[in-house]
């Protein structure tokens, strides 16, 4: 019998890259991942700037990577609103951005037709000048290091890593997960990062490193209770829990709402309880570095036993 890689594969999860990857793009050089942000001088926006950084990490690591064009518009800001919840509208005259959708793809050895499929925006909010630390630069970062790692992983199903954006409107996972459809794929699980690590102020105090899976479907239980069955095996020390939603949502539900069930967003908790949420205070110093590094070995764990099956 084959010995377990994972044990391997998660303690080559690296915080210090986490942490180098999670400020350049949300503190130095890049304060926000936004397309109606460039920065003086410079010739690019902030998120266009991003996919660069992001798109030349990938090819490092030996990948291939695909770029997909979105028409896309920055929310305004509606100050009549909660601060957390100030994105509104635009207007049909606002101007018109291309967003890209990246892909890195991973073929399999044995069964290549059947796909997982990891997700992260990448991008931070366009009504507000917040750096989307936890918003989400942490699943960006976290699917970054996942993709590092399996890089040179032997798997028996093809991997397809999707960064796309979700601060702009539409959300370019639409037509990621439109595309899929239209081609055919046979997604048999889809992971969404997205606030990954991200808790609240009463799981800070008590010490507490949560990871929440929300699924939708009933075909997307399986994963989330897969995600916590991981945690337990390779006592990585994460609190897990699970939650239904009654409605598709986030950058998964793109995909459940394209026939594709099987999936789940992994977060930090449910309901989302970062302090930080669409703030311009959700910086890079307040992520707790190693729960997000527990988080991103969990994620990992789980789609490489769902692999392995």
């Amino acid at each position: 019998m084959a010995s377990d890689p994972i044990p391997k594969l998660i303690r080559g999860v690296s915080e210090r890259r986490l942490r180098e990857s999670l400020f350049y793009l949300a503190d130095d050089p890049l304060p926000y991942r936004k397309l109606n942000h460039t920065l003086p001088g410079h010739a690019k926006s902030t998120l266009e700037e991003a996919d660069d950084y992001i798109h030349a990490q990938l090819e490092s690591w030996g990948y291939a990577v695909e770029r997909e064009g979105c028409l896309v518009q920055a929310f305004r800001c509606d100050v009549t609103k909660p601060k957390v919840h100030q994105y509104g509208a635009p207007r049909p005259d606002d101007r018109w951005y291309v967003a890209h959708n990246l892909y890195a793809r991973k073929t399999g050895a044995t069964h290549p037709e059947e796909i997982i499929l990891l997700c992260a925006h990448k991008d931070s909010q366009s009504w507000v000048d917040s750096p989307g630390a936890y918003d989400n630069a942490v699943g960006t970062v976290a699917l970054m290091e996942i993709a590092r790692v399996l890089a040179k992983y032997r798997s028996r199903r093809s991997f397809c890593f999707l960064f796309c954006n979700e601060e702009h409107r539409p959300w370019t996972s639409i037509t990621a997960a439109r595309n899929a459809r239209i081609r055919g794929d046979n997604l048999i699980g889809v992971f969404n990062l997205d606030g990954l690590a991200g808790k609240s102020q009463a799981d800070s105090d008590a010490g507490r490193n949560p990871l929440s899976v929300g699924y939708t479907e009933p075909p997307g239980e399986p994963l989330a209770d897969l995600v916590a069955e991981v945690n337990e095996a390779y006592r990585i020390g994460l609190t897990t829990s699970k939650a239904r939603r009654l409605h598709p949502g986030d950058d998964d539900g793109s995909f459940i709402k394209e026939g594709f069930p099987a999936a789940v967003v992994c977060i930090g908790s449910i309901p989302y309880g970062d302090p930080n949420y669409h703030l311009e205070t959700d910086k890079p110093e307040f992520v707790d570095i190693e729960n997000l590094r527990m988080a991103t070995q969990a994620v990992l764990a789980a789609v490489v036993r769902r692999d392995m099956v």
